[in-house]
């Protein structure tokens, strides 16, 4: 994913250009890691461009925030509707959303207290995260040699920029054995999630995915899936996870908002399942699409219309 340098970033409350949204260098985040931030995506659907589950996202943010003592000087609302503000000004139909929160040019040092708390919002356009057919024939990934960050060091359940360090590492290892992605366990051994992405596998028609003491991200599309499941009576299990289990799962995939439901094929060379996507995976994932498309009626209430115009239509 390149960018162009186009278009204009929210900076608190400000638009600029994009060549102009800069901060200092001695910035607390750039030397410490300071940030949260968000991954959202708005679909262009039959009824036009919409953002899914933006609330869930912004709230999360605020969550994450709590967490690390940020005090964001703006309102939930007030950040909904610069994302969506962010995105008509930049004449999207579908693109990636990405809220960040940060602390920014004060003073160095580990307290982060005197520095202010600045807040960004940048839109682009953003294709499938983990390839194009991945969606449809699934990926190889491994399990990584990193494990995921143990309890009581840092916030699992904060989006915090400092924490994809671990995710860097998980990401790099994965691509330097020739796969796309790698599966972290946690700090017992059991398996935790991807660099950015949740999991879940399948075992007689029933989906089990880690929980949250698993040191995983709440995520988004995991409690998504979740919702989807119950609409075909699967039965969801969150428990944790042996690494044996990934192995004679009958499917696994990913969740997240940039890989969204994405199947995996391979595991440590190991063909998973069929060695493609899955039955109970292409279904969740049809359904998945049919509610981002709106060929099925939004009754969860998950997507934020863009437009005024189309805010009318619906």
């Amino acid at each position: 994913m390149a960018f162009k340098g186009e278009g204009k970033i929210w900076m608190n409350g400000q638009f600029v250009d994009w060549k102009d949204a800069n901060i200092h260098v001695c910035s607390h985040v750039v030397h410490y890691g300071s940030s949260i931030f968000e991954g959202i995506r708005a679909y262009n659907t039959s009824r036009g461009s919409a953002v899914f589950r933006l609330k869930a996202h912004i709230d999360r943010l605020f969550n994450s925030a709590k967490i690390y003592r940020m005090d964001i000087p703006y309102s939930v609302d007030d950040l909904i509707e610069a994302s969506l503000e962010t995105i008509r000004l930049n004449k999207l139909q579908e693109c990636y959303i990405r809220p960040v929160v940060y602390r920014g040019y004060d003073s160095l040092g580990v307290d982060p207290r005197p520095c202010p708390v600045d807040v960004a919002i940048a839109v682009w356009e953003w294709g499938k995260y983990l390839g194009p057919e991945a969606l449809e024939n699934g990926v190889e990934v491994c399990v990584s040699s990193w494990s995921r960050i143990a309890p009581n060091t840092l916030p699992a359940m904060a989006k915090c920029g400092a924490n994809y360090m671990n995710s860097q590492l998980i990401k790099m290892e994965a691509i330097a054995r020739g796969c796309v992605e790698g599966i972290a366990l946690d700090n017992v051994g059991n398996v935790s999630e991807g660099s950015g992405e949740n999991l879940f596998i399948v075992r007689d028609g029933a989906l089990i995915t880690p929980p949250f003491d698993a040191s995983i991200l709440p995520g988004i599309t995991r409690n998504t899936v979740m919702t989807l499941a119950g609409e075909f009576g699967y039965k969801v299990i969150e428990a944790n996870i042996p690494r044996e289990a990934l192995y004679i799962a009958d499917e696994v995939f990913f969740t997240g908002s940039a890989a969204e439901i994405t199947p995996i094929s391979m595991i440590d060379k190991i063909v998973i399942g069929s060695g493609k996507r899955g039955p109970v995976t292409e279904k969740l994932q049809t359904r998945f699409f049919e509610y981002l498309s709106g060929d099925v009626a939004d009754t969860y209430k998950w997507l934020d219309f863009v437009y005024d115009k189309e805010k009318v239509q619906a």
